[in-house]
């Protein structure tokens, strides 16, 4: 098995396409299937010399910039797109999706046990089942995961381990920001909270952060009392950017007043 992954993929999608699929003219009789190098070089805008050698495998660390481009002139699919970046051994970047699918909401819907909801790179929650919208019913706005944490006044007392829940949005952003670099809402939380929160900015210019973790952890809802949960996260396939996070509650009198609560919401 070669270990020039990226050239196979090149050569085997460069084969796949014809002239006419971008708007290339072709003269005189061909001798390779779908594109020739040079054109598929002079398509993408890069140097043919380049181009061959990473096909050759003699160039193995292109930017994000030129697989962008290769993508666009080889004709590929979201899918193919990122299987392209991982070989290259580059974060695939992109646009996040907000929509949330009937489907997935149809799930949220079928887990009634506990909380469970559905995140965009901003950490806005785009959708929730009756259990999260009774678990975050303290907050005064359940719209923003991260503005919750960070602004709202009930997030230390009902956040056990405030702390580390503050440094786990801090390494969701880091995160996402590789992934998203260009997401407008993104930035605008990111600007938001680094003029509101102090705690914020500190975090944030000290690059300290949190290892992901399943442990347990400890909250206190202010009507249903005392709760112990661990948590799931999960990328939605086909939505990129998206998170489904589901919690699982440790039986006891909270998780039982929760669930009484998500059953009949004020």
């Amino acid at each position: 098995m070669t270990d020039n992954l990226l050239g196979e993929f090149l050569r085997a999608r460069r084969a796949t396409v014809q002239p006419a699929d971008i708007g290339v003219v072709s003269y005189g009789r061909r001798r390779v299937a779908g594109l020739r190098r040079e054109e598929v070089a002079a398509a993408a805008g890069m140097n043919q010399d380049y181009y061959t050698r990473l096909e050759q495998g003699r160039e193995r660390r292109p930017s994000a910039q030129l697989l962008e481009a290769l993508s666009r002139t080889l004709l590929l699919n979201a899918e193919l797109r990122d299987h392209m970046f991982r070989l290259a051994g580059v974060a695939p970047t992109g646009r996040a999706v907000d929509t949330v699918a009937p489907v997935l909401r149809g799930i949220l819907e079928s887990y009634p046990a506990a909380p469970a909801f559905v995140l965009n790179p901003a950490m806005d929650i785009l959708a929730a089942n009756a259990m999260a919208d009774a678990f975050f019913s303290g907050y005064a706005r359940i719209d923003n995961l991260a503005r919750m944490t960070f602004l709202d006044p009930i997030s230390p007392d009902f956040c056990g381990d405030w702390i580390w829940t503050c440094q786990a949005i801090v390494a969701g952003f880091r995160q996402s920001g590789a992934l998203f670099p260009d997401d407008l809402r993104l930035c605008e939380v990111i600007a938001e909270l680094t003029t509101a929160s102090a705690d914020f900015v500190e975090l944030w210019n000290s690059y300290t952060l949190c290892a992901a973790t399943t442990d347990a952890r400890a909250f206190t809802h202010p009507e249903a009392g005392p709760l112990r949960l661990t948590y799931q996260s999960f990328d939605v396939r086909g939505a990129a950017g998206q998170r489904l996070m589901l919690y699982q509650l440790e039986p006891g009198p909270g998780a039982e007043s929760l669930a009484r609560l998500a059953a009949h919401p004020a």
